[in-house]
């Protein structure tokens, strides 16, 4: 989330808090750890991920306890960085939602097809030849390129599944991000994509989504992918172009896929995979492998009974 930029002395004011570092310090945004660049504000309340946040892309970094403030940076201390994080966010982007099927601030390009029972929320940009079919949901501030076809019952931009365990609840972090979807992208029916968190989740020109696909904040998906029905990606993945995911694939947060990669039906990817890889199984390891793997399993009552009736 990119906002006008200010320094670190307004930004500690609207939370109460006290900084260390020059007040004049710039900040021009806020990101989730994932997703930092420079100019950055980002939170961490757990001492496992102070180091990670100190050294990161973030100029700013909200945090539970005094530490040493590395150079170039500055700190806002405060004892409860995941809500204060929440605060700031929605104080540069408040929610304003519309009452409108479609949107008076939408920008909607030429011989673009809106089907009955579609929403098309504030500041949402659609491309030139786009088509939705009925009752896809596009929620405010996402961008839909040319030439999209998007299914029935799609949903696009709803929040990321992103927590913080209360003792009496669940603290969402709000989701300030959004989605791209480039040129040339189909979406089959029933698809679900959540925005990103506080940047982007996109998906890559020319890739086509079957029915019932879900994608997680701040995944980010290349060009000329393909993805089969029930694939589900977590947050924060990034996956490379050409990348093909067969039936009901399931991705961990923050896996990296690298170009040309294929994961096979049924998968549970918890590791990154090179480029032009082919995957199987749960957890998933190299295809030949597993294949391997699984007809040695399939000898053993063979060899166990062979073993015992000598």
């Amino acid at each position: 989330m990119q906002i006008n930029p200010t320094t670190l002395k307004e930004i500690s004011s609207l939370i109460s808090a006290p900084f260390i570092g020059d007040e004049n310090h710039i900040i021009t945004g806020f990101n989730e750890i994932h997703r930092v660049q420079k100019g950055d504000v980002v939170f961490v309340d757990h001492p496992k991920y102070y180091d990670k946040a100190l050294h990161s892309a973030a100029s700013t970094i909200i945090i539970n306890k005094e530490v040493d403030c590395p150079e170039g940076k500055a700190l806002i201390i405060h004892p409860q960085p995941f809500s204060a994080f929440n605060s700031l966010t929605l104080h540069f982007q408040p929610k304003n939602y519309s009452s409108q099927n479609i949107s008076s601030t939408a920008k909607l390009g030429k011989n673009v097809t809106i089907m009955p029972g579609c929403f098309v929320g504030n500041n949402v940009s659609i491309g030139n030849n786009s088509i939705l079919h009925p009752n896809v949901v596009v929620y405010d501030n996402c961008i839909i390129g040319k030439n999209v076809i998007i299914h029935s019952n799609t949903t696009i931009g709803s929040d990321a599944f992103y927590f913080k365990n209360r003792t009496t609840h669940f603290e969402a972090l709000n989701t300030c991000g959004t989605v791209i979807i480039e040129d040339d992208v189909v979406l089959g029916s029933n698809c679900t994509i959540d925005k990103g968190v506080s940047a982007v989740t996109k998906i890559g020109k020319g890739s086509i989504l079957d029915n019932q696909v879900h994608i997680g904040h701040d995944t980010e998906i290349g060009e000329m992918c393909l993805l089969a029905a029930q694939v589900g990606i977590a947050g924060c993945c990034t996956i490379g172009n050409k990348v093909t995911m067969w039936g009901q694939v399931g991705i961990s947060s923050g896996i990296k896929i690298e170009d040309g990669a294929v994961i096979l039906a049924q998968s549970g990817l918890g590791e990154n995979v090179s480029k032009g890889k082919t995957y199987f199984g749960t957890p998933a390891a190299p295809a030949k492998d597993k294949m391997r793997e699984l007809f040695a399993t399939k000898q053993l009552p063979f060899l166990i009974k062979k073993l015992y009736n000598k």
